[in-house]
């Protein structure tokens, strides 16, 4: 009886309030999404049914993404199962670029921390990424990063100077990790802690999904400051990797104190 008048209800509302209530949903709720749905099956005016479509969509849409992040997890369930509690994820961002620094970042998540649309850095869209990070930052047991510049990358290299920030960003943590893991590197900087290598594992680790996140933000935020005091490089669009504007402002300008000598020998003479 109660779902009938529910029905009867829900049919006697125009199509503007029906929408005003779907806005109103949390779209991260499956269930109030399918529920919301159902109460409209009986209403046949097209506008209804394509309300109720977007809604069973959007239900299906975050059990997909709840199902894709509990794969994200494995790694961190089988050492949570061997007695491991603060996990760090570690991950960095630039080590390509003709200028700008490489940064690392490391975060320990807590146990069963869910961040909708968290994943490996490059695939999300910069708007999104800035709002992952202040999730993750807000959410994370402990969170930090570690920058290395140019003149430090131009000294030793940038695998070595890849190692500096991951030991760095690990330093800057407030809570002492268990375990690391990491994307596909072993750090000897980091002996001192256990550490995991996973293959591609900013796709495949919550925790480093959550690192490159932290890592690539810091970086690119530095960039859009450098751009302010190097415009005619584009830093703030192209982050200091090789695009067409960039190696033709650095064939016509030379290089600022940001570029990295070692990788620009082909640029200019």
């Amino acid at each position: 009886m109660r779902r009938n008048a529910a029905l009867e209800e829900r049919q006697m509302q125009t199509i503007a309030e029906i929408q005003k209530a779907f806005s109103r949903i949390d779209k991260t709720n499956s269930e109030l999404l399918l529920s919301f749905a159902k109460s409209l099956e009986k209403d046949e005016r097209s506008a209804a049914m394509q309300i109720a479509m977007r809604a069973r969509k959007a239900a299906q849409r975050i059990t997909a993404e709840r199902e894709r992040l509990a794969t994200m997890r494995l790694f961190e369930h089988v050492c949570e199962e061997e007695g491991y509690q603060r996990i760090c994820g570690i991950d960095e961002a630039g080590r390509g670029p003709l200028a700008g620094p490489v940064v690392a970042g490391a975060v320990i998540l807590p146990k069963d921390c869910e961040i909708l649309g968290l994943n490996d850095s490059k695939k999300i869209s910069p708007k999104r990424r800035e709002e992952l990070y202040e999730e993750v930052m807000e959410k994370a047991v402990a969170a930090g990063a570690g920058v290395v510049g140019a003149k430090r990358i131009d000294e030793i290299n940038i695998l070595e100077a890849d190692y500096e920030a991951m030991e760095e960003a690990v330093s800057k943590l407030t809570v002492k990790p268990d375990i690391l893991l990491l994307d596909a590197v072993h750090v000897p900087q980091l002996e001192s802690y256990e550490q995991v290598s996973v293959i591609k594992g900013d796709t495949l680790s919550a925790s480093i999904a959550a690192a490159s996140i932290v890592a690539k933000v810091v970086r690119d935020r530095y960039m859009v400051e450098m751009d302010a005091k190097y415009p005619e490089y584009g830093f703030a669009s192209n982050k200091g990797y090789g695009s067409a504007q960039h190696i033709a402002a650095l064939k016509k300008y030379g290089p600022c104190e940001i570029h990295r000598r070692s990788f620009i020998g082909n640029f200019i003479k």
